[in-house]
C-alpha cells in the first residue's frame, strides 16, 4: 500500500505541475494521469470509474444543453444591448451594468457558459464605443466568479460540494451563500467603477450610435425565448425541491434538457449535432481524469493521512480549521485552477468529520467560498478567466496576466476578508 500510495502522490504532483504549466492541455493531463493510476495497478479499472462523480458531470451537461438551445434565440445580445440603452450608451455605467448581469446569469445558469456568451457581445459594444474592452473583460470575469459562488449550480466547485455532499441542496447554497456573494458583488463593483472612472469615456456621437440600437432585433426565435424561460424556470423551481422529491441535481438538469429539446423540436441528426457541439466535452473529460487521480489519492490513504495532519495543526478547532481551509482555498485557487484543488479537499474534508468534528458545515461553505471567489485571484485561477482571456485574443484583445493581477488580487483578497468575517460570525461565535 505504502508503495502504490508513493506511485499516486508522484502521478498526481506531476500531473497537477503540467496542469499548472499549461504546456500540455489539462485535459489530456488528467486523462493521461488517470490511466496510469490504473496502469500502475493503484486503482482496478472498476473502481476508477466508481470515482467519477457521475452527478456533477450529469449536472454540467444538463445545464449545457439548456443554454445552447436558450443561446440561440439572441437572449443575450438583447440583454447587453439593452444595458446598454438602459444607461443612455455611458461606458462606466455600462460596466456596472454588464457586471450585474454576468453576475446574475453565472448564479443561475452557469459562469463559463455565460461568459462564452456575454463577451462576444461586449467586445462588439466596446468596438462601437472605441473604448478599451479590458475593463469590461476584467469585471466580467470578477462578476461571473462571485455570481456563481452564489448557488449550487454557478460554479463548478459548487457543483462538486453538492454533489459530494447529499444535505447540501440548492435551497443550502442560496441561504448560506448568495447574502455574502451579493454583498461581495456590491462592493467589488463599486471598486471597480472608482479605478476605471477615467478611462472609460466615448463621444456623444458614439453614445447615440449605440442608442439607436433595436434590442428587439436581436431576438430570433421569440417562440423558442418563451419555450426556453419556461424551461429555465421550472428546472431552477425543480432545484429548489430536488431533495423532497428524492432526485438528484443531474437528474433535475437532465430532464430540463430534454425537455427542452423535446418542445423546442430538435429532432434531426443535424439539430442535435449542433447543439451536442456546444457542450464543453473537454471540460467535461478534464473533470473524468481529474476524479480517478484523486480517487488515487483516496484509496491509498493519502487523504486520510493529510486530514490526521491537518487536525494535528489546527488542535481541531473549528475556527483555525474554518479559517485555514477558506484562505487556503482562496489562495491556492488563484493560482491553480479552483476545480482539481476543490476535488482534493473534498475527500480530506470527509475524513476531517471521520477524525472528530462534528459539524463540517462551516468548512464546506469556506471551501465553497474560498474555491470560488480565490479563482478571481489570478487569469488561471478559474475555468471562466481561461476562456474570457481566450475569446479576447482571438479578437485580437489579449489580456495580461499582470494586467489582471494588479487589480484582480486585491480585489479577491477583501473578498476573502469579507468571507472569512462571514463565516465566522454566523457558524464560528
Amino acid at each position: 500500500m505504502a508503495n502504490q500510495a508513493t506511485i499516486a502522490i508522484g502521478i498526481f504532483l506531476i500531473a497537477y505541475g503540467l496542469i499548472i504549466s499549461e504546456k500540455i492541455h489539462r485535459t489530456i493531463v488528467a486523462l493521461a494521469g488517470a490511466v496510469l493510476v490504473i496502469m500502475f495497478g493503484v486503482l482496478t479499472q472498476e473502481q476508477a470509474i466508481h470515482h467519477i462523480d457521475f452527478n456533477t458531470l450529469g449536472l454540467l451537461v444538463g445545464m449545457m444543453v439548456i443554454v445552447a438551445i436558450t443561446g440561440e434565440t439572441g437572449l443575450f445580445r438583447f440583454l447587453a444591448i439593452w444595458a446598454a440603452k438602459a444607461v443612455g450608451g455611458n461606458p462606466l455605467k455600462l460596466m456596472v451594468a454588464l457586471s450585474f448581469i454576468t453576475a446574475l446569469c453565472s448564479a443561475l445558469l452557469d459562469n463559463v457558459t455565460t461568459v462564452l456568451l456575454i463577451v462576444p457581445v461586449t467586445l462588439s459594444i466596446t468596438k462601437q464605443l472605441n473604448v478599451k474592452p479590458a475593463p469590461y473583460l476584467i469585471s466580467q470575469i470578477i462578476a461571473a466568479n462571485i455570481g456563481g459562488t452564489a448557488t449550487l449550480i454557478g460554479d463548478p466547485p459548487n457543483i462538486m460540494i453538492g454533489s459530494a455532499v447529499k444535505e447540501l441542496d440548492f435551497l443550502a447554497f442560496i441561504n448560506n451563500l448568495a447574502g455574502i456573494s451579493f454583498a461581495i458583488l456590491i462592493v467589488t463593483i463599486l471598486l471597480l467603477a472608482l479605478i476605471y472612472r477615467k478611462q472609460l469615456r466615448t463621444t456623444k456621437e458614439l453614445s447615440e450610435k449605440i442608442m439607436s440600437l433595436d434590442p428587439g432585433k436581436q431576438i430570433k426565435n421569440s417562440k423558442l425565448l418563451r419555450i426556453s424561460l419556461a424551461v429555465l424556470a421550472l428546472t431552477v423551481t425543480l432545484f429548489f425541491f430536488h431533495q423532497q422529491l428524492h432526485m438528484e441535481s443531474a437528474t433535475v438538469a437532465i430532464f430540463g434538457a430534454v425537455l427542452l429539446l423535446i418542445l423546442a423540436k430538435k429532432n434531426s441528426d443535424h439539430e442535435l449535432e449542433s447543439i451536442f457541439h456546444k457542450v464543453e466535452w473537454v471540460a467535461l473529460l478534464f473533470f473524468v481524469g481529474l476524479f480517478i487521480l484523486v480517487g488515487g489519492l483516496v484509496d491509498t490513504g493519502v487523504i486520510s493521512l493529510l486530514a490526521q495532519k491537518s487536525m494535528e495543526l489546527t488542535a481541531g478547532n473549528p475556527v483555525t480549521t474554518a479559517m485555514l481551509i477558506l484562505w487556503l482555498s482562496a489562495l491556492a485557487s488563484a493560482f491553480v485552477d479552483n476545480i482539481p484543488f476543490v476535488a482534493t479537499m473534498i475527500p480530506l474534508i470527509k475524513d476531517m468529520g471521520a477524525l472528530g468534528i462534528t459539524n463540517l458545515e462551516p468548512l464546506w461553505w469556506s471551501l465553497a467560498l474560498g474555491a470560488c471567489l480565490g479563482g478571481n485571484g489570478t487569469l488561471v485561477g478559474a475555468s471562466a478567466n481561461v476562456i474570457v482571456a481566450g475569446l479576447a485574443a482571438q479578437e485580437g484583445y489579449p489580456l495580461s496576466f499582470m494586467r489582471f493581477l494588479k487589480i484582480a488580487f486585491p480585489l479577491m483578497l477583501l473578498s476573502i476578508l469579507m468571507a472569512s468575517a462571514y463565516v465566522y460570525l454566523r457558524y464560528l461565535m
